[in-house]
């Protein structure tokens, strides 16, 4: 069947049947089996995802061939993200290296990221950005690739996303204006400040990880979950964020589906629920004075956490 095979076409339609039909997960950066299948043949002809159409009747050599027909296989029998089969992705328009030593990126953050964070940033003036649990270090490496005047610190416990991180800051030519710091949260952090910190960390519950597809588990733990209810580290990063923002600084955090529970945990704490194109995807904002303000109500959910 496969011998009929000639195009790029051909083999992106082939890839995406055959995912379709293995009931393939679709989460880590496309939703669908043709963008997926897309990515594969691309990414690995070394094409860019902008090719121009006429380019999708071009012919695969025999050695091409092999290789394609090897990682859609791959797909299907080891449940691996396309990310990882072909060592890169997108993140905000921008490519990066991708391994297992960090989550696919896939943060709604992205957007956020391509429209300036406006209205949060409009009036605002950042010199210094963090981003914290960065993994890939995709979130903080944008925000530095769109704002040539920011300096940007990404931070994470892992040395292994770290040094994943770090490929990707030469990867993108930003030695200059990013720094890779291992840190626990704000531990390794102490005498800095920041306009804005902006932190997608580990929030799936334990529960949730047990169910997840099998896609996901080629994904460091370490990066997803975060205790019983998603919010062991979003809680200590509330109780000592104050801390480590200038006056006027903002907060912005994705908890994913552990929004509801942060709602009924913190009912007085007055966060913002980013609104994107697709609708709510659990990210909030919060500004410092409101971290200060209900400092008291913070601390005594964080306290709960840290003496069980």
């Amino acid at each position: 069947m496969t011998a009929e095979l000639a195009s790029i076409i051909d083999f992106i339609r082939y890839g995406a049947s055959r995912f379709s039909a293995a009931g393939l997960t679709f989460g880590h950066s496309h939703d669908n089996p043709i963008d997926e299948a897309t990515h594969l043949v691309l990414a690995s002809l070394y094409l860019p995802p902008d090719i121009p159409p006429a380019y999708g009747a071009g012919k695969l050599t025999a050695a091409e061939r092999e290789s394609v027909l090897g990682l859609i296989e791959r797909r299907v029998s080891e449940r691996l993200p396309v990310a990882y089969l072909v060592g890169e992705t997108w993140f905000a328009g921008l490519k990066f290296k991708s391994d297992r030593r960090a989550l696919v990126p896939r943060s709604p953050i992205a957007e956020l990221i391509e429209s300036g964070f406006s209205p949060w940033l409009d009036e605002r003036q950042v010199d210094r950005a963090l981003d914290l649990c960065t993994g890939s270090g995709c979130i903080g490496i944008a925000l530095a690739e769109y704002n040539p005047t920011w300096q940007v610190d990404i931070v994470d416990i892992s040395e292994e996303a770290l040094a994943l991180a770090r490929e990707n800051i030469v990867f993108q030519h930003l030695e200059g204006r990013v720094e890779a710091i291992r840190s626990d949260l704000f531990t390794a952090l102490q005498g800095r400040r920041y306009d804005l910190i902006v932190s997608n960390p580990p929030y799936v519950t334990e529960d949730e990880y047990a169910a997840l597809p099998g896609e996901y588990r080629h994904e460091p733990k370490l990066g997803l979950t975060s205790g019983t209810d998603g919010l062991d580290l979003c809680l200590r990063m509330l109780d000592e964020a104050a801390d480590y923002l200038s006056d006027d600084g903002l907060l912005i955090v994705e908890v994913g589906e552990s929004e509801h529970a942060l709602v009924e945990l913190l009912p007085r704490v007055p966060f913002v629920w980013v609104e994107f194109k697709v609708g709510a995807m659990g990210v909030f904002a919060l500004e410092r004075r409101d971290l200060l303000e209900h400092a008291a109500d913070i601390r005594a959910a964080a306290s709960v956490r840290r003496a069980a």
